[in-house]
């Protein structure tokens, strides 16, 4: 039974979901292009830091909302997970809001137990772009921001942008809009940095086969240069699966069914191969999204929406062997009970002791989803849930963004709906000690 969600955005319905097409806005303006020196190894540094924990206090576990949406001028809909600058500030970002087509925001502790949140950027719907659709942002060594617009752009098919502070204030740069052909169209999910300040990403339309694409840009002399290097057909496209990367530059992405490895072939290109391909079976998950995570032994994890032995969805894992061979284990699937959540849509993250994290969309009492965990049985591979925290409305609706995991063991996210009377949706903290139920 799939529940796929809705890619329609209406204000109206609060569905959960981006923009077609032909909602982004106006088509024209111009693009400015920039140079950036990058270091691309900080934006794996900055989620590896926040997956660390440290000594965790002894105090109950609890919920938090630490801020809510109004849809106004601060945005609304955040699809996004955060990130951290360090220092405690977050940053992500809405789908809507702001001028009407999206913000960057910054949430920074007040002082007195309380957050204020900071609009950085909003988008125009021009030439600047339209409505970050999942689109986390990173950093660079030099504290700039790079994420994607799901629309907008020269021609109206999105773009990769660049936020540069500029004393109190951020400028931004396009530094690609997309033209909705081959190149591709509709960035999804964000971006990866490599170690030679080379940008990755996915889009949900466009390439050969209208499929969706893996591509790269380039920082060259005077602007960026984009290149294709995978052009996806049925199995691989359409999805909103991010982006990882290993130690020896591999791409690891999920498509409509099957789980990708993108491997540079050693003359500019790129391999892809097909590590799984899911059955939609009682003993398998279907429609993998969220961005698939590593672990130090090279086991890549991650969230179907769909399947398992409950056709709620489940949390796999996928193991290397010999001649690339890469072998299926379901840690948990998810039951539609009233109590458990279903429908994980964001991935997962791991702390220090191997215990995994995530979020599901529907299910607890609430049916606004929950934040779950998976308790790591030591010595037997095996993995007890726990719910750490079921929504129901009032304190936000259908996270859709992964969580990240401070060093004294606090998870923080967004909830894309919910929150105050105009359900535009919250940032959310949880202490995930023990289990509140």
């Amino acid at each position: 039974m799939t529940r796929k969600l809705n890619r329609n955005y209406s204000l109206s319905a609060r569905t959960k979901g981006p923009l077609n097409i032909s909602d982004v806005g106006p088509r024209f303006g111009s693009t400015k292009l920039a140079a950036a020196a990058i270091r691309g190894a900080l934006t794996l540094a900055v989620l590896s830091a926040l997956l660390l924990i440290g000594a965790r206090p002894t105090q109950a576990q609890t919920g938090t909302v630490l801020y809510t949406f109004t849809g106004g001028s601060d945005g609304g809909g955040p699809e996004s997970r955060l990130i951290s600058d360090g220092v405690g500030n977050f940053y992500g970002t809405t789908v809507v809001g702001g001028l009407g087509y999206g913000t960057v925001f910054e949430l920074s502790p007040n002082g007195s137990e309380g957050w204020n949140e900071t609009v950085l950027y909003s988008f125009t719907g021009g030439a600047d772009g339209a409505n970050p659709t999942y689109s986390y942002v990173i950093f660079d060594s030099g504290g700039n921001l790079y994420g994607t617009a799901y629309g907008g752009g020269t021609n109206g098919y999105g773009v990769v942008f660049e936020l540069s502070p500029a004393g109190k204030s951020w400028t931004e740069t396009v530094l690609y809009s997309f033209a909705g052909g081959t190149d591709g169209a509709n960035p999804v999910n964000g971006l990866i940095l490599d170690p030679a300040g080379n940008l990755y990403g996915k889009t949900y339309y466009g390439g050969g086969h209208t499929y969706g694409t893996v591509f790269e840009l380039s920082p060259s002399s005077g602007g960026w240069t984009e290149q294709v290097i995978c052009a996806g057909d049925y199995a691989f496209g359409n999805s909103d699966a991010g982006l990882t990367m290993d130690a020896a530059g591999n791409i690891f992405t999920a498509g409509f069914w099957q789980v990708f490895e993108l491997s540079p072939n050693g003359s500019g290109g790129w391999t892809p191969t097909v590590i799984h391909s899911f059955t939609y079976g009682t003993k398998d998950g279907y429609y993998p999204q969220g961005t698939p995570v590593l672990d130090q032994a090279g086991n890549l994890y991650g969230t179907t929406y769909d399947g398992g032995a409950n056709n709620y969805g489940t949390v796999y894992k996928l193991s290397p062997g010999t001649n690339g061979k890469w072998t299926e284990t379901i840690l948990y699937s998810f039951k539609s009970n009233g109590e458990d959540g279903f429908g994980p849509w964001a991935g997962i993250v791991f702390d220090a002791a191997g215990n995994i994290y995530g979020t599901t969309v529907v299910g607890g009492d609430g049916n606004g989803g929950t934040v779950f965990e998976l308790v790591a049985a030591v010595g037997t591979g095996s993995y007890k849930e726990k719910v750490l925290w079921r929504f129901n409305g009032r304190d936000g609706d259908g996270p859709l963004g992964s969580l990240i995991l401070d060093s004294a063991g606090n998870l923080y996210g967004t909830a894309y709906d919910g929150g105050g009377p105009g359900k535009f949706g919250v940032v959310f903290e949880v202490n995930p000690l023990i289990s509140l139920f």
